[in-house]
């Protein structure tokens, strides 16, 4: 069955608009799951799912080949306060699509669909292809990517959709957040304490907003911490024993995350718990075939500071999409309807290149 790019660009706006009626909060996207399966096997694929990770392989699939991943997530945010439209009615505006997932990442997902489902049938691939429309990846849940993989083949390279404006993110910061604690001695206000947690948070957060590490990369830049909550005491008559932090730690390439908290451990001021240490930093090496498929199509490489599923792959992988990163999880959230189009001939026309490499 062939089916051409702009009617399956069409179909993938179609879909999109689907997915966007249904809500898809983390840990609730059955129905979302329900609707790409059955998306897919109008085409006539072969559809799996585990839990709510819906998946499927090329139709000749071949053992002896490497394998190609294409995944994206079909989970959402819940809407925030701000909304001034209904988070779950699709509609078109001046050539945007509105709707909550409709950017992150609704249109890349779709995209990637319908690329997947082009080739499908196709015999001549150099890889064997897995797409993957995945469930909690904005909560890293249990039942996400992460619980996909092991039972998948072994993954060679990947394609991560997310919104990059279809330009070739190589390289994307890892994670850590912490929990910090700066010690004091509690006391009653109306006494001398020299020995005020809240007095010594002060400096505590003088150090975070001057650290810097001293390996810079040349894709991502900077580690960068940031303080993004603190919370304290208990009423207004008592010095409290402790001060607790938040801290947003964003990892580039030149650092593994064990080697990060080896480094704050030793240097930081305050107690410190990291909440997880599995979210490392992400690349592709520039000459790979598949990001010089896309620079020949002339598309960008730069380094992301924003995670995604890639923190949870061990092969090298490119994260590419449709849409415009700050849109995500902001109010009245949208995607260009041009954008999603040109999605889907992107993405197939950079494969076309990789396979023939």
């Amino acid at each position: 069955m062939t089916i051409d790019i702009d009617t399956l660009a069409k179909e993938a706006l179609e879909l999109l608009k689907e997915l966007i009626s249904i809500p898809s909060l983390s840990e609730e996207e059955d129905k979302t799951a329900d609707a790409i399966a059955k998306w897919l096997s109008g085409f006539g694929v072969v559809v799996q799912r585990q839990y709510n990770n819906i998946y499927a392989f090329n139709k000749h699939y071949n053992k002896s080949k490497p394998n190609l991943l294409l995944n994206s997530h079909h989970d959402t945010v819940k809407p925030n306060s701000a909304y001034t439209k209904d988070p779950f009615n699709p509609h078109i505006e001046n050539g945007k699509l509105y709707g909550l997932g409709s950017n992150d990442a609704g249109g890349a997902l779709c995209s990637l669909l319908a690329t997947f489902v082009h080739f499908y049938e196709r015999e001549d691939l150099s890889h064997n292809i897995i797409m993957a429309a995945t469930a909690e990846e904005e909560d890293a849940g249990e039942k996400s990517l992460s619980a996909l993989l092991p039972i998948l083949p072994k993954i060679d390279v990947a394609i991560v959709g997310e919104p990059t404006e279809m330009q070739l993110a190589i390289a994307e910061k890892g994670l850590i957040v912490y929990d910090g604690k700066v010690l004091g001695t509690p006391s009653h206000a109306a006494h001398p304490n020299d020995d005020s947690a809240i007095y010594k948070t002060a400096e505590v957060l003088q150090w975070f907003e001057n650290y810097e590490f001293e390996k810079v990369s040349e894709v991502l830049g900077p580690v960068k911490i940031t303080v993004t909550q603190i919370s304290a005491g208990s009423q207004h008559n008592v010095v409290p024993a402790h001060v607790d932090l938040v801290i947003d730690t964003r990892v580039n390439d030149c650092y593994t995350n064990k080697e990060i908290d080896e480094i704050l451990q030793k240097e930081t001021p305050c107690q410190l718990i990291p909440r997880s240490l599995n979210k490392d930093s992400s690349s592709i090496a520039i000459e790979h075939p598949l990001v010089q498929s896309g620079i020949a199509l002339g598309r960008k490489t730069y380094g992301s500071p924003t995670l995604s599923d890639q923190a949870k792959l061990s092969c090298q992988s490119l994260k590419l999409g449709p849409g415009y990163s700050p849109r995500s999880h902001s109010a009245d959230e949208f995607i260009y309807v041009d954008e999603v189009i040109e999605g889907v001939g992107l993405y197939i026309n950079i494969l076309e290149g990789f396979f023939k490499s």
